[in-house]
C-alpha cells in the first residue's frame, strides 16, 4: 500500500495492473454470459424455456392425472368438457381428460422432436457446410446446388411427402425435419468458414503440414461454434411449430399420446360451445416455448458477438 497525497492510502500499482488484466483476460464465454444477463428480453426467453423445460422433465411430479386417462369411464358425462377449475387447472377434453397434464406431457415430445431434429440438422449441416466452405470449387458448387434445391421446396410440403407413405412415428417425425432443416445450417456454416479458412492460424497449420481432419476439428469449428449456437437455438422454435403442424394436420404424434397440434386440432371443433381451454392452453403453450427459443436465440447472437463488446467497451 502506498500513501496518497492527500495522506490516505491507495492500492499497490501491481494489484491494480493484475486486475486490469485479468478483466481484459477473461474467457469469450464469460464475457457473453455477462452481456446475456444484462439483455432482458434474452433472459425471459431463458426463463420460459427453462420452465417448460422443468416441467416436461418432472412432468410425473407435478400431475397426478394419467395423460390417456379417460376420466368419463369412471366418473360419467359430469367429467365432459369441465372449465378450468382448482382440480382441473386448464380444464377437462370431451373424454374427461386432464388437460394440464396433456400439456405437461405434450411439452415432452415437442422438445424431444425439437432437439432430435435439431441434432440431425446440425450433423448433416456443419458436415456439409465445412465441406463446401473448406474445399470449394466442385464440391462448393454441388453442395450450394443441393441446398437451393431443397430450399426451392416448401419445407412443411417436403415434410409432408416424407411421411405420407409411411406410419407416423417419433423417429420418423424428427428424421424427416431434420433432413429438411440442415439446409440453413449449412449456408450459415459455408459462411463462417469461407472467413474462417483464410485466417493466419489455419494458414499456419497448412503451412506446418497438418492434415484437412485436424485443421477443420482443432482450428476451424472450435472459432465457428458461436454461430452455429445461435442457429440451433433459432432454428428450435420453427422446427416445434413445424411438428406442431404435422400432428394439427394428423401426420405427426398419434393418440393417445398427448401433443400440442393435436390438442389443438381436436379442441377447435368445441369452440363454438364454450370450450375453449381445449385449444387455448396448448395454443399458449407453442407460443411460450417458440417465444422464449426466438429471444434466446437473438439473445446469443448478441452476446455472442465480440464486436458488441468492443463497441459497447465491456
Amino acid at each position: 500500500m502506498e500513501t496518497g497525497p492527500f495522506g490516505g492510502t491507495r492500492p499497490d500499482k501491481k494489484y491494480i495492473t493484475f486486475n486490469a488484466v485479468n478483466s481484459q483476460e477473461r474467457s469469450l464465454w464469460a464475457n457473453s454470459w455477462l452481456r446475456l444477463k444484462r439483455n432482458k428480453p434474452a433472459m425471459l426467453g431463458l426463463f420460459l424455456v427453462a420452465i417448460i423445460v422443468l416441467s416436461a422433465v418432472f412432468a410425473p411430479l407435478i400431475t397426478t392425472f394419467d395423460p390417456a386417462r379417460q376420466l368419463i369411464w369412471t366418473e360419467g358425462r359430469a367429467a365432459q368438457l369441465v372449465p378450468p377449475c382448482a382440480r382441473h387447472w386448464f380444464g377437462t377434453d370431451v373424454y374427461g381428460r386432464d388437460i394440464y397434464t396433456r400439456v405437461v406431457y405434450g411439452a415432452r415430445v415437442s422438445l424431444q422432436i425439437g432437439m432430435a431434429a435439431t441434432l440431425i440438422s446440425l450433423i448433416i449441416g456443419i458436415t456439409m457446410g465445412v465441406l463446401a466452405g473448406y474445399h470449394g470449387g466442385i464440391v462448393d458448387d454441388v453442395i450450394s446446388w443441393l441446398i437451393n434445391v431443397i430450399f426451392a421446396f416448401p419445407f412443411l410440403l417436403f415434410v409432408l411427402a416424407l411421411v405420407a407413405y409411411l406410419p407416423p412415428s417419433m423417429p420418423l417425425i424428427y428424421a424427416a425435419i431434420g433432413m429438411v432443416n440442415w439446409t440453413s445450417v449449412a449456408r450459415v456454416v459455408r459462411g463462417q468458414v469461407l472467413s474462417v479458412r483464410e485466417k493466419e492460424y489455419v494458414v499456419s497449420a497448412q503451412a506446418l503440414g497438418c492434415g484437412d481432419a485436424r485443421i477443420i476439428t482443432r482450428h476451424i469449428l472450435p472459432n465457428i461454434m458461436a454461430p452455429i449456437i445461435v442457429q440451433a437455438t433459432l432454428g428450435m422454435g420453427s422446427i416445434i411449430m413445424l411438428e406442431s403442424t404435422l400432428s394439427f394436420l394428423g401426420f405427426g404424434i398419434q393418440p393417445p399420446t398427448p401433443s400440442w397440434g393435436y390438442e389443438i386440432d381436436q379442441g377447435r371443433q368445441y369452440l363454438l360451445n364454450g370450450a375453449w381451454w381445449w385449444s387455448v392452453f396448448p395454443g399458449l403453450s407453442i407460443m411460450s416455448l417458440v417465444l422464449g427459443f426466438n429471444l434466446l436465440g437473438d439473445g446469443l447472437r448478441d452476446a455472442l458477438d465480440p464486436r458488441q463488446e468492443e463497441s459497447k467497451g465491456w
